[in-house]
């Protein structure tokens, strides 16, 4: 299968275009810049110059292409308004990417977060939030999926909230950053609260089983942790740094820290027994041992 990606150097991406081409698929990815064309070109991949805003791009891409993966979001997180705008971005590429394949039957798979369900985890079933801070995510990935209607086997892979590699990524990899700006590895609330997690390399093999196989209209869950405490993951990072651990306001994460102060776990059982993933690298907190000073 040759796969139009985009975000195909992130810390998703990257995995996920190793992952295609190591199982015979070729990949031509969207490049945002002349680093990342480089870096795709020598992991194997084709590139194409553009940005997300370019949708004559994103649609040629697809059109020439036997499916999609669409992993690329802004990368500016410093504030409300500017996550507001990342998601109108994604939003305007997913539904270009889509309509290039109303009609085909060829495969796009897309990527959101796991739900919040008050008091369990979360599971494959439960709806996308399509309100608060990333609620325009929530309505755009239900719009793709709705293409199941129109000849479209539009699926989605739901990340946890952290997806990691060598310490680094998601909540855990901002929880981090934050520790190392402001000198001490704060977490919000009384840290019992528990985020999911999943080894980006676990999760590239799970894009991988959704574009080959999943039904239209679904959608996967790329969970191995199912919730870790937030304190717990304060502490490794804490100890890592030399960091004093202790609460902080949830305002020193931003527009996150409502977020990083929900229970939010999830499963992925169902993911498991119907594609077959099974996660086989280092578990969230074995990972973060190897966050450096």
């Amino acid at each position: 299968m040759r796969v139009f990606i985009t975000g195909g150097t992130g810390t998703i991406g990257t995995p996920v275009v190793s992952e295609l081409l190591g199982h015979g698929h070729t990949v031509l990815a969207l490049a945002r810049s002349e680093e990342s064309a480089r870096a795709l070109e020598a992991a194997g991949a084709e590139s194409v110059r553009g940005d997300l805003d370019d949708l004559e791009v994103l649609r040629a891409g697809a059109e020439q292409c036997d499916g999609v993966v669409s992993l690329a979001f802004g990368s500016d997180y410093s504030s409300a308004e500017a996550l507001a705008r990342s998601i109108s971005q994604e939003s305007a590429a997913m539904a270009t990417l889509g309509d290039a394949l109303v009609g085909t039957g060829r495969p796009i798979v897309t990527v959101s977060g796991t739900p919040w369900v008050p008091g369990r985890a979360s599971t494959e079933a439960d709806s996308l939030p399509t309100d608060g801070p990333v609620g325009g995510r929530g309505k755009s990935v239900n719009t793709l999926l709705a293409l199941a209607s129109r000849g479209v086997r539009a699926t989605a892979v739901r990340m946890p909230r952290t997806v990691h590699n060598n310490g680094e990524g998601g909540f855990a990899g901002l929880l981090a950053d934050a520790a190392r700006r402001t000198g001490v590895a704060g977490y919000p609330g009384d840290g019992t609260q528990r985020w999911p997690a999943v080894h980006a390399l676990d999760a590239a093999t799970l894009f991988r089983l959704a574009l080959e196989s999943a039904p239209a209209g679904t959608a996967w869950h790329a969970v191995d942790d199912e919730g870790d405490a937030v304190r717990d993951i304060a502490t490794v990072i804490g100890r890592r740094l030399a960091l004093p651990v202790r609460p902080v306001p949830e305002d020193t994460f931003g527009p996150f820290g409502p977020i990083f102060a929900m229970d939010q776990p999830a499963t992925s059982a169902l993911t498991r027994d119907e594609l077959g993933w099974h996660p086989t690298h280092a578990s969230l907190l074995d990972d973060l041992e190897n966050i450096r000073p």
